[in-house]
């Protein structure tokens, strides 16, 4: 028989707290930041408006939440891609394909870090910054690790990279070329320049 007091000491999963980070994830996602309010998501999860400052004390709160979990998501299939490879140009573009993949799924945590700024939560944009940072670093280093010519803007490489990538979100298509192909496609038009070859046709 298992022990009752050890059963108790365990902490139980608080499905409400998810379900407000779903809706959240869903309606920032659709209406923004600004437009969406506390009330708005206590209604989409049957809660009492009161009661989900028990779980975030302000909506910046939920919001740093979730971007810190859309984060998590997109990170880990980026992370999973890479390892798989070990040729620096095909770890860069493992993570693009996987970067893309996570973005145009649809997924409301995914669409959340690409589409609400910092600057649209202001007690929350370090927070948020940070986050982002944290995450592109992952770029910066596989950045690094290329064989480039001399004097290349490394930097101003990975930005490029990275605004292409998310831009692509506005007019991606489904009925169209799949995420893999967009990225390694991005990723051809970098490289073959830096590598002295032409441009694919």
């Amino acid at each position: 028989m298992p022990d009752e007091t050890a059963a108790q000491a365990l902490p139980r999963r608080d499905n409400r707290r998810q379900k407000l980070l779903d809706a959240a994830a869903g309606l920032f996602r659709r209406h923004g930041f600004h437009a969406t309010s506390m009330r708005d998501i206590a209604r989409h999860t049957g809660m009492l408006h009161g009661s989900m400052y028990y779980h975030f004390p302000s909506k910046e709160e939920l919001l740093v939440t979730v971007y810190e979990e859309g984060i998590k998501r997109i990170a880990a299939h980026v992370d999973g891609a890479v390892e798989r490879e070990s040729d620096p140009w095909r770890r860069l573009e493992a993570a693009s394909v996987a970067h893309l993949e996570m973005l145009l799924d649809h997924s409301d945590y995914a669409q959340v870090v690409i589409r609400i700024l910092p600057g649209d939560a202001e007690n929350a944009a370090s927070r948020l910054i940070a986050l982002r940072d944290g995450y592109e670093d992952r770029f910066r280093r596989l950045i690094d690790d290329l064989d480039l010519p001399p004097g290349a803007d490394r930097q101003f490489l990975r930005l490029f990279l990275i605004g292409a990538l998310n831009w692509s979100q506005t007019w991606y298509r489904r009925d169209g070329a799949p995420p893999r192909v967009i990225a390694r496609r991005f990723l051809d038009f970098l490289r073959r320049p830096l590598q002295g070859e032409e441009p694919p046709a």
